[in-house]
């Protein structure tokens, strides 16, 4: 018998300590519970009384009620109180009444139920009363024996719903003698159950979302989130991010959205990841409503980079959309017909040398053009850089026509030697060959030929400066004529 109280209380103080981080979200209950059950008596009661013959005690049923009060931490009161008829049998064979009735108070534990309910233990103190009637020599001459009992219990409360639960109980009733405690042996076991009605206390909610375990179709809802009448969180935006955890609500339908529920613009254009059609916009750039930037100017520069937004259409840009102008005619690159004009010189809207068209109607008229204004220094061949960019016209001009041959003539004024004038005037047409082949290269070689005149076909006579300067000149002559006059002919037929 001590073997088994012992093993019981054991059981029922082990369970204490894992069962307290239970009722961490308890609150205060109080409950009142109609029990029955049956008891089951000690092997041979009799050995425990005044008499000194056996009374063999039958098990018999058992009816009690309990009341009970816990704080929230799980820690409360009981008081237990039960009634067990049964029989008793004497060594004569002879079969008496007896009648069980207990009273105790006990500390007990028993945590916030889960789902299932949950454990319960309790251990305390009381007095009980055994009566035999019919006879009282059992009893010290009196139908009744009052003794003290240590009470101990434990048990499962399955959860029926928020304030109803199924008590499942064991408890172990041991008798303490009032004169001595120290031969406390004898022990009666009561098991059995009963319905609980639990009052106050809030309802189970595991999820702390304010919809009670027992109504709550989404458990485990994340805490913070903000739930319907069945427990479940709703998302009004449709982000995937539970409202009341969700920082930025009314998020566009299809914006893709951080851990808070804030959309996000990686490229930073000002249209949500999820609706940016044109998800890598370079920074600073115009985008229309669905993220895409805009070029209005065609330059390839996108608007909001551009800081030359109106570019003719066709100009070359720099990476600021700003159109080039290599030559720094005024003309951009790209509309530019005449690339690499000289630098002073006048040009058209197409960029061109006006003079260039002055020197190609001259090449047509009359099938060649005539510099004089060519300047060399004194008595040598080497070219003044004032003469470049009349050069640069010519050279313009003559690249429109690889197919001409042309002779490049030198002339010079009557002062000096035949001789002289004669190697003078050749050195410095091969010299404007020579400038002329070097400026533009897809000129040939085999399209001229150099001759020097020296003195011999003067102009108008050398009779003043003004004249001489005249006949210092130098000629583009076209030597195959015939291919001027079929363009002649071609551009009268075009203006027809």
């Amino acid at each position: 018998m001590r073997a088994r109280v012992g093993c019981f209380i054991a059981l029922a103080f082990v369970a204490l300590a894992p069962l307290h981080a239970m009722a961490a979200d308890s609150s205060p209950r109080t409950w009142i519970t109609p029990f029955g059950g049956y008891t089951v008596f000690n092997d041979n009661f009799g050995r425990y009384t005044t008499s000194d013959n056996d009374l063999t005690t039958k098990n018999g049923v058992y009816g009690g009620l309990r009341l009970g009060h816990v704080m929230g931490n799980g820690i409360g009161i009981e008081l237990a109180g039960g009634y067990s008829p049964a029989k008793a049998t004497d060594t004569l064979g002879t079969e008496h009444d007896l009648t069980l009735m207990h009273a105790s108070a006990s500390l007990i534990y028993s945590p916030a139920p889960g789902k299932w309910g949950a454990p319960w233990v309790s251990a305390g103190g009381g007095a009980l009363r055994t009566t035999l009637k019919d006879t009282k020599i059992f009893l010290g001459g009196d139908d009744h024996l009052d003794q003290g009992v240590f009470d101990v219990a434990g048990g499962w409360v399955f959860r029926l719903g928020d304030h109803l639960g199924l008590r499942l109980e064991a408890r172990n009733l041991l008798w303490v003698p009032h004169k001595r405690p120290e031969t406390a042996k004898l022990n009666y076991q009561v098991y059995g159950a009963g319905l609980q009605f639990a009052f106050g206390g809030k309802a189970k909610d595991d999820d702390a979302d304010g919809v009670p375990n027992s109504k709550d179709k989404c458990p485990g809802t994340p805490t913070g989130a903000t739930v319907d009448a069945t427990g479940c969180p709703k998302d009004t935006d449709g982000d995937g991010v539970w409202d009341g955890l969700d920082k930025c609500a009314g998020t566009p339908k299809g914006a893709t959205v951080d851990a808070n529920g804030c959309p996000k613009d990686s490229d930073g254009d000002g249209v949500w990841d999820g609706l940016d059609k044109c998800a890598d916009t370079p920074k600073g750039a115009t985008v229309d409503a669905s993220g895409c930037p805009a070029d209005a100017d065609g330059d390839g520069v996108l608007d909001g980079l551009d800081q030359c937004p109106d570019t003719p259409k066709g100009a070359t840009v720099d990476a600021k959309g700003c159109p080039m102008d290599s030559d720094g005619d005024g003309v951009p690159d790209g509309l530019d017909k005449c690339p690499g004009t000289a630098t002073g010189l006048k040009v058209d809207k197409d960029g061109c040398p006006i003079e260039v068209t002055e020197r190609e109607t001259e090449l047509l008229d009359t099938g060649m053009i005539r510099l004089q204004n060519i300047n060399f220094e004194t008595a040598k061949a080497d070219l003044l850089p004032e003469s470049y960019p009349t050069l640069d016209v010519v050279g313009t001009v003559l690249a429109k026509w690889p197919e001409l041959k042309i002779e490049i003539g030198g002339h010079t004024d009557s002062r000096g030697g035949v001789a002289y004038n004669q190697k003078l005037s050749e050195a410095r047409a091969q010299s404007v060959l020579n400038y002329v082949m070097q400026k533009f290269p897809s000129l040939k070689a085999d399209q001229f030929t150099v001759k020097g005149y020296g003195k011999s076909k003067p102009l108008v006579p050398n009779t003043n400066a003004l004249n001489m300067a005249k006949n210092r000149r130098v000629e583009f002559v076209v030597m195959n004529k015939d291919v001027l006059k079929k363009e002649v002919e071609k551009r009268k037929l075009l203006q027809k």
